[in-house]
């Protein structure tokens, strides 16, 4: 949800035009969770990609890995915070400096339609 989205968009635009076919789902809250949406969302792409800006252990990305492993497993990548300490700086800066931005999607979910982790 907001700002990840639009850099969500952003990257898929980025990625359509690399060749890899990328739709956004914006799943603006995780309870309750949108299982319909999500579980359809995986069906016709086969792999899920989770985008948060915050800690990627806990939030998002896990309430969907959750749902995943029980209703429809695909393969799943969570993208959000490391499990750090957290950082100051302008927004912008902080998107770019832990992978949030287009650019930075579009890098990791490149790497893993590939087969990188």
């Amino acid at each position: 949800c907001g700002v990840l989205v639009y850099q969500s968009l952003c990257a898929a635009k980025i990625l359509m035009e690399q060749g890899i076919r990328a739709s956004v789902l914006n799943v603006y809250t995780i309870k309750p969770l949108d299982a319909e949406a999500i579980v359809s969302a995986a069906r016709a792409a086969g792999r899920v990609v989770t985008v948060e800006e915050h800690q990627a252990i806990g939030g998002l990305g896990s309430a969907v890995a959750e749902l995943l492993s029980e209703q429809y497993p695909v393969p799943i990548k969570r993208i959000g915070v490391p499990d750090q300490f957290g950082q100051s700086g302008e927004p912008h800066e902080l998107l770019a400096h832990f992978g949030l931005n287009a650019e930075g999607l579009v890098t990791s979910i490149t790497q893993f339609v590939h087969g990188a982790k």
